[in-house]
């Protein structure tokens, strides 16, 4: 190594570090959060992979690179990808940029800690805990627990596993040879992490019984029922029903009342996969559309999406108040779970999670509702479905374009239809006819879905691509 050439690293550098960061940090500002956000500029400058391979040089070798050419890279990796935040971004469910949220992700990225013990990350700690005791306030449970989850659908098996873990602790150390055939309940509207989480925690698929919906996408209570008793009498043993608060298509919100009669007759965990639609719970005008959701078990709730707070940000929230997460999850590893340690070790929460090293996703909530307040947050999501209303009404002035119906919540769910096909809804193969014309089109039916303040975001109700 003496005789080597030195190595081009800012280690031991700290002049040189901090110049680096300040290019960087420059570059992002130019190229993401003035351009990426500016109508005049491209979304993406889009390049068929082998093309972009080549652009972007990945290989990765033995030595190191200059400042100059490392700066470069970062400007070629902005350039050639998707700008979320860009006024014309029209795909998925989270898209804009809120600076108070990026300021809370820049500060956690660069002190880069982990959630799971007081003693690394005090702040966090106490954070994380004010925002899900807010959160759950506006459920309307003054107690419980909750966690931070990397994304909605790990919430989604975070509550599989709890309500399991409550009906059959043995679980924990058994395993599967402590379960009887377990059967779980949930709309055909579902998000698909239901079937997945199923199969992830040994349940398998065919555990995952499909509750009809009605026109407008919402479970069907009545069905509920059906399918339950459907289930006992095939020698399953019902354990929990996942309820919709926003779905991801037609924006439907499940009868939470209703489901959780059902589910109080049965001694069923209801949970509630609100990752979409929870942020309604911030406005007076809309948060009837989660009526019922306080007699849930867990709700599922993810403010980067209706509340732009940036991903990653979605929170699991319990009404247990007897430590269900730290009984289902925890392994007391002695090295970092001390019993023994100066400040009350409730505050260790990293024995509630499956993880153990577990990002920061509490600042970047935390700092944007110090900055909007409540009433600017409730403000956002009345914005978000005004946008919607503005649409649909401008929807219905254009030829060629007709609505699937209309919407409840912020997804505004349309046809575009070809002029050969105008005037002949009446038609006895006008559905298939249309069908089969937009098949070829990329998208079709199309879900706008209104996010406040910005623009409207497009998804596909089958086959979701770029429109």
């Amino acid at each position: 190594m003496a005789d080597s050439e030195p190595l081009l690293s800012l280690d031991g550098d700290p002049v040189a570090a901090e110049a680096l960061l300040r290019d960087v940090f420059g570059i992002v500002v130019d190229e993401v959060i003035r351009k990426g956000t500016s109508a005049s500029e491209k979304v993406c400058e889009w390049k068929e992979p082998e093309e972009l391979k080549q652009l972007l040089d990945l290989e990765l070798r033995s030595h190191g690179e200059s400042r100059e050419q490392i700066l470069e890279r970062c400007r070629a990796v902005i350039r050639y990808s998707v700008k979320t935040c860009h006024p014309h971004f029209f795909n998925q469910l989270f898209s804009g940029l809120d600076p108070h949220a990026l300021a809370g992700r820049i500060v956690t990225e660069s002190l880069n800690t982990s959630q799971y013990t007081y003693e690394i990350a005090p702040v966090f700690v106490l954070m994380e805990e004010e925002v899900l005791k807010k959160l759950r306030a506006l459920v309307g449970w003054s107690s419980g627990d909750g966690v931070f989850c990397p994304g909605g659908s790990i919430s989604n098996m975070y509550a599989v596993n709890l309500a399991r873990y409550q009906r059959y602790p043995d679980c924990k150390q058994r395993g599967l040879r402590a379960l009887p055939p377990l059967a779980l309940f949930t709309s055909k509207e579902c998000h698909y992490s239901i079937k997945k989480g199923a199969a992830f925690l040994g349940l398998g698929t065919d555990s995952v019984r499909v509750v009809k919906a009605d026109e407008r996408g919402k479970m069907i209570p009545e069905d509920l029922e059906r399918q339950i008793s459907l289930a006992k009498a095939e020698g399953a043993v019902p354990f929990l029903v996942t309820a919709t608060s926003g779905t991801t298509v037609l924006g439907a919100f499940d009868p939470l009342e209703a489901i959780a009669d059902v589910c109080q007759r049965h001694g069923l965990w209801l949970h509630v996969d609100a990752a979409w639609g929870g942020s309604v719970l911030l406005s007076q005008t809309h948060r009837h559309l989660l009526a019922g959701i306080q007699r849930a078990d867990s709700v599922a709730w993810n403010p980067h999406k209706l509340l732009t707070a940036g991903l990653q940000c979605s929170a699991l929230l319990l009404r247990d108040t007897s430590n269900l997460l730290k009984r289902c999850h925890g392994s007391q590893a002695s090295y970092l779970f001390q019993q023994d340690k100066f400040y009350d070790v409730a505050l260790d929460t990293g024995d509630k999670v499956v993880q153990c090293g577990r990002r920061v996703d509490c600042l970047k909530l935390w700092l944007m509702w110090k900055a909007q307040g409540g009433q600017g947050l409730e403000q956002r999501v009345d914005q978000a479905f005004a946008l919607a209303r503005y649409l649909v009404e401008e929807l219905k002035k254009r030829e060629g374009f007709e609505l699937v119906m209309e919407p409840e919540f912020v997804n505004v769910c349309f046809w575009f239809v070809p002029p050969s096909l105008r005037g002949k809804q009446g038609s006895p193969d006008y559905a298939e006819r249309l069908a089969k014309l937009l098949s070829i089109l990329p998208g079709a039916p199309w879900t706008l879905c209104q996010h406040p303040g910005l623009r409207p975001e497009v998804r596909a109700a089958k086959h979701p691509r770029r429109l």
